[in-house]
């Protein structure tokens, strides 16, 4: 039987909300074992004098626990 987590990360780029993502989920799996999928909740963008200058990504981040023996 696999018992999942799922644990809320968020991730920030100066160049898309794709590359919030990748950044997102390549520092998880840094700390993460078993990583499994991830949904992307929010999005949002920061502004600065009306041009964007960051993209920002909340995810939802599964990852299935191991078994203890």
């Amino acid at each position: 039987m696999s018992v999942a987590r799922v644990t809320e990360i968020s991730s920030t780029s100066t160049q898309g909300f794709e590359d919030a993502i990748n950044k997102g989920i390549t520092r998880a799996t840094e700390t993460l074992r078993n990583v499994q999928s991830a949904w992307v909740k929010e999005q949002s963008v920061g502004v600065e004098n009306g041009s964007i200058t960051s993209y920002r990504v909340n995810m939802l981040v599964t990852f299935v626990l191991e078994d203890p023996s």
